[in-house]
């Protein structure tokens, strides 16, 4: 879920290569160390895409002006939400969420809009969205691992794990709050992945709602068949901004 930081009753949100992924932070720190990206991803308006063959081409051509910046840098692509005619799965779904009861698991369909696809660059891994991670048509699976420095080798040691890919959902990213006293959240319909996705989670009760980040390395198998590691390390930005991602990572794995 999305929520990030809200008042106890109004629910308050807090708030390269490719040059259609990499553009200006709003909250970055100075500098980020060499197998890190840093992603303010606290707008609930947008995705933010991550290209790891650029990444990597940075990082093969020693040019580490421009790799500090795409490991800093990423563009906001924005979720539609003007309303349009279509018969597609597309659109805002607004749920009720038993948010001062049971908590975000009781939820039900209210009501829902078309609207057009959600745009993306042309190339790309992953893509963020506050505290959901979708792939490019890849997949996920979560090791046991609490560092980098604990993974085997190679990735081969994981070619015959499970992989979950990505899945539809329809009340998980959400984005429309002007209901949100009613207990109802307007949230794009979009394929996200339920493991990576679980790196970090949002406990509903309590209000305000606490944060719960999953220190274990994820394998992520690209649409490509290749292999990267990557690791959320922090949720805060340095000023203390929620949904302000720190992520380690290693590619190709």
């Amino acid at each position: 879920m999305l929520l990030a930081c809200c008042g106890a009753l109004a629910f308050t949100a807090c708030q390269g290569v490719l040059s259609d992924i990499y553009d200006t932070p709003d909250t970055a720190p100075a500098t980020v160390a060499r197998g890190q990206l840093y992603i303010d991803a606290s707008s609930w308006d947008n995705w933010y895409y991550i290209s790891l063959d650029s990444l990597q081409m940075l990082a093969e051509s020693n040019d580490s002006t421009r790799l500090d910046s795409a490991q800093t840098h990423f563009t906001a692509w924005p979720i539609p939400t003007t309303e349009t005619d279509g018969t597609d799965s597309c659109g805002i779904y607004t749920y009720w969420f038993d948010i001062f009861g049971k908590g975000l698991s009781v939820n039900h369909y209210v009501s829902s809009k078309h609207t057009a696809p959600q745009p993306e660059p042309g190339e790309w891994d992953l893509a963020i969205h506050r505290d959901n991670v979708r792939t490019n048509g890849g997949a996920a699976l979560e090791t046991s691992c609490t560092s980098m420095d604990e993974l085997p080798p190679t990735s081969a040691s994981f070619a015959d794990s499970t992989f979950t890919p990505d899945t539809w959902t329809e009340n998980q990213v959400w984005i429309d709050r002007k209901q949100m006293l009613q207990n109802l959240m307007g949230s794009q319909g979009i394929s996200i992945n339920p493991v990576l996705s679980g790196w970090l989670t949002v406990n509903i009760p309590p209000i305000p709602p606490t944060f719960t980040l999953n220190s274990h390395v994820f394998i992520v198998r690209t649409r490509s068949g290749k292999y990267a590691a990557v690791q959320l390390h922090n949720y805060l930005s340095p000023t203390g901004t929620t949904c302000c991602l720190t992520i380690n990572y290693r590619y190709p794995y």
